[in-house]
C-alpha cells in the first residue's frame, strides 16, 4: 500500500483537529452564548463592564473558539411576520413633492397660462388648474421638462412622469415604467430599513426576505412575541418638523388647503393645524440617542446633517416666538415655542416617554423611516418551549440515525466498520464546525440534512470496502487490495457526490426558507463526508496496517 505523503497526513490531522475544536462550543451552547453576549455588550459599552457581565464572560475560556451554530425560528422560538408594503403611499408622496416644482415652472409662464392653483385629485395624481387654457401647450411642455429618464434597463428612454391635459387642468402621474422602478426601490429600501431596525435591537440571526411583488417575510428567533416585533418594525417612524398654523379642540375642524389637522400625542382632545410641507424631515437625521431632559424625564436627542442643520437653523432664527410641531407618524409629539435661534442642527424630543419608549424611538429614527406603510397579513409567535422540543427531537433523531449507521457498519465490516465509524464521527464534528464558522442558521430541515449526510458519508465507505473485498477475492495482498479499493472506488464516489452537490445547489438557488436550510447542511455535509471517507478513513487504515502489518484481512 502506497503511504500518504507526510504533508497530506499533517494537513488531514490539522483539518480534523480544527473541526473538533471548532465544534466543541456547541456542546456547551448556553454558557458559550452567555459568554458571547457578555463580550458583545462590553464591546458596545466601549469596554465598560459590570460584575454580572464579567461573570458571564468568564463562563467560557477566551482562548477557545466561541462561534456557535445559530438556531432558526423553529428551534429557538420567536416571531414570524408577513407584511405587505403599501407602495401606493410613495406615489402620493412623489406627487406632493413635485407640486412646488410644477407651481414654480408655471409661474414663470404666468403671462401665457394665467393663475395657477392645485385642484383636488385622487392620491398619486397631481392636478393643476390654469386660468388661461390657451397656454395649455406651453404648460404641458414646461411640466414635461420636470421629468427625467427612468433609471432601469427596461425603462431607458422613458420619462418618470406622464403629463396630460383635461379641460383647464394639467394632470401629472408617474409613468408605468417609473411606477415599476419605484415599487422596486420601495421594497429594497423597506428591506434594508427593517434589517437595520432588527440589527439595532440586537436580535440574532433574523430572516428578512422579499416574497412576491410587494411582500416581506420577517422571522426573528429569540424575540418575545409577534406583537413586540410589530412594534419594532411596523411603525413608519416618519419624523417631520412642521410650522404650526393654529391649535384647536375641534376634531372636525377644516385645516384649509395644504394644511393638516393632527392630534396631539400627550394633550387629550387637542389638535394642531400644521402646514403639510415640513420645514425639515427625519431624512436629514444622522443620529438619534435616548437621553433625558432637564427634568430627568426620558427623551430623545437628535442631530441633523449639514443640509438639515441649515434649514433647521434658518427657520428657528426667522420664527422666534412661534410654535414648532414635532410630528411622528401623523401625531404631534410636542409643539414647543421657539425661544431662540438653534444653530448646529441638534435638539431634543420630549414627551410622555418611558425609558423603553425613548430607546425604541431612537432605534427607529436611526434606522430611518419606512418609505411606505406596511400591512401585516400573517403573524405567528413560536414559544421557546416548542423550539426546545424541536431541538430535543432533532437531537434524538441524530443520535438514533448515527447509532443505526454505526451499528450497520460494525456488523457488516467488523474492525474496518469501526474505523469508518471514527471517520463518521469526525465528519459530524467537521460539519458542525463549518456551520458554526460561516454562521449558517440551523433549522429542522437542516437537521434532516445532517441525518441524511450521515447515511451518505458511510455510503462512500461501503463502495470502498466492497471494492477491497473484490480485490481480496482476486488474491491481491492486503496492502494492494486496500490501495486498489480506494483508487478504483474514487471515481464512483466523486460522481455520486458531485450529483448530490449539484442537487443541493439547485435547491438553494430556487428554494427559500426551510428548503435552503436543508440544502446548506446537505451541501456542506457532502463535502465533509467525501473528505472523511476518502482521506480520513484511509489515514486510519494506513496507521493500523503499518502498526499491525497483517498477513490477511477480513472486510
Amino acid at each position: 500500500m502506497e503511504p500518504t505523503a507526510l504533508w497530506k497526513r499533517i494537513l488531514i490531522l490539522l483539518v480534523c483537529g480544527w473541526g473538533i475544536l471548532a465544534a466543541v462550543p456547541n456542546l456547551f451552547y448556553a454558557q458559550v452564548e452567555r459568554h458571547n453576549d457578555a463580550v458583545a455588550a462590553i464591546a458596545a459599552a466601549d469596554g465598560a463592564s459590570t460584575p454580572e457581565l464579567d461573570a458571564e464572560k468568564a463562563e467560557w475560556p477566551a482562548f477557545l473558539p466561541s462561534a456557535l451554530v445559530p438556531l432558526g425560528l423553529d428551534l429557538r422560538g420567536g416571531a414570524h411576520l408577513l407584511a405587505e408594503v403599501q407602495v401606493e403611499d410613495v406615489y402620493k408622496a412623489r406627487m406632493d413633492a413635485l407640486w412646488p416644482e410644477v407651481r414654480d415652472a408655471l409661474r414663470d409662464l404666468r403671462d401665457q397660462v394665467g393663475a395657477v392653483r392645485r385642484a383636488p385629485s385622487p392620491e398619486g395624481v397631481l392636478r393643476v388648474t390654469i386660468s388661461n387654457p390657451e397656454g395649455m401647450a406651453a404648460a404641458l411642455e414646461a411640466v414635461r421638462g420636470l421629468g427625467s429618464s427612468v433609471v432601469t434597463l427596461t425603462g431607458v428612454g422613458q420619462s418618470t412622469i406622464d403629463v396630460t391635459s383635461e379641460g383647464n387642468d394639467v394632470v401629472v402621474t408617474l409613468s408605468d415604467a417609473e411606477k415599476k422602478a419605484t415599487d422596486e426601490r420601495t421594497l429594497q429600501q423597506s428591506l434594508e430599513i427593517i434589517r437595520r431596525r432588527v440589527d439595532e435591537a440586537g436580535t440574532r440571526e433574523p430572516t428578512i426576505q422579499r416574497q412576491g411583488e410587494d411582500r416581506i417575510l420577517i422571522q426573528v428567533p429569540g424575540i418575545g412575541s409577534a406583537q413586540e416585533l410589530k412594534e419594532l418594525i411596523g411603525q413608519t417612524a416618519k419624523l417631520t418638523f412642521n410650522a404650526v398654523v393654529s391649535r384647536t379642540t375641534d376634531a372636525s375642524a377644516t385645516p384649509g388647503p395644504r394644511n393638516l389637522l393632527l392630534p396631539s400625542l400627550d394633550e387629550k382632545d387637542i389638535y394642531y393645524i400644521i402646514e403639510e410641507s415640513p420645514v425639515v424631515s427625519g431624512d436629514d437625521l444622522v443620529d438619534a440617542q435616548p437621553s433625558f431632559d432637564q427634568n430627568g424625564s426620558p427623551a430623545v436627542s437628535f442631530r441633523f446633517d449639514t443640509t438639515g442643520a441649515r434649514k433647521f437653523g434658518d427657520y428657528t432664527a426667522a420664527n422666534i416666538g412661534a410654535p414648532f410641531a414635532i410630528v411622528l407618524d401623523n401625531q404631534v409629539i410636542s409643539a414647543p415655542v421657539i425661544q431662540s435661534h438653534i444653530p448646529g442642527g441638534s435638539g431634543i424630543i420630549t414627551g410622555s416617554f418611558t425609558v423603553e419608549d425613548s430607546t425604541r424611538l431612537a432605534v427607529l429614527l436611526r434606522a430611518g423611516a419606512l418609505p411606505a406603510e406596511m400591512t401585516f397579513l400573517e403573524e405567528r409567535t413560536i414559544g421557546p418551549e416548542l423550539g426546545a422540543d424541536s431541538v430535543q427531537a432533532g437531537r434524538m433523531a441524530g443520535i438514533v440515525g448515527l447509532a443505526a449507521v454505526a451499528l450497520y457498519m460494525l456488523v457488516s465490516y467488523g474492525w474496518f466498520g469501526m474505523m469508518a465509524n471514527v471517520a463518521l464521527a469526525v465528519n459530524l464534528f467537521l460539519l458542525v464546525a463549518v456551520l458554526s464558522t460561516i454562521g449558517a442558521t440551523l433549522t429542522l430541515p437542516g437537521i434532516a440534512g445532517i441525518v441524511l449526510t450521515m447515511g451518505m458519508a458511510v455510503d462512500a465507505n461501503v463502495l470502498i470496502y466492497e471494492r477491497i473485498r473484490e480485490e481480496l477475492r482476486n488474491k491481491l495482498s492486503p496492502p494492494a487490495a486496500v490501495q486498489e479499493g480506494f483508487s478504483r472506488a474514487f471515481s464512483a464516489i466523486m460522481d455520486s457526490n458531485i450529483t448530490g452537490l449539484l442537487t443541493a445547489l439547485i435547491m438553494y438557488w430556487i428554494g427559500s426558507g426551510p428548503v435552503r436550510g436543508f440544502a446548506v447542511t446537505m451541501g456542506i455535509g457532502i463535502i465533509t463526508s467525501m473528505f472523511t471517507a476518502v482521506y480520513v478513513t484511509r489515514f486510519i487504515i494506513e496507521i493500523w496496517m503499518g502498526w499491525k502489518r497483517p498477513k490477511t484481512i477480513t472486510v
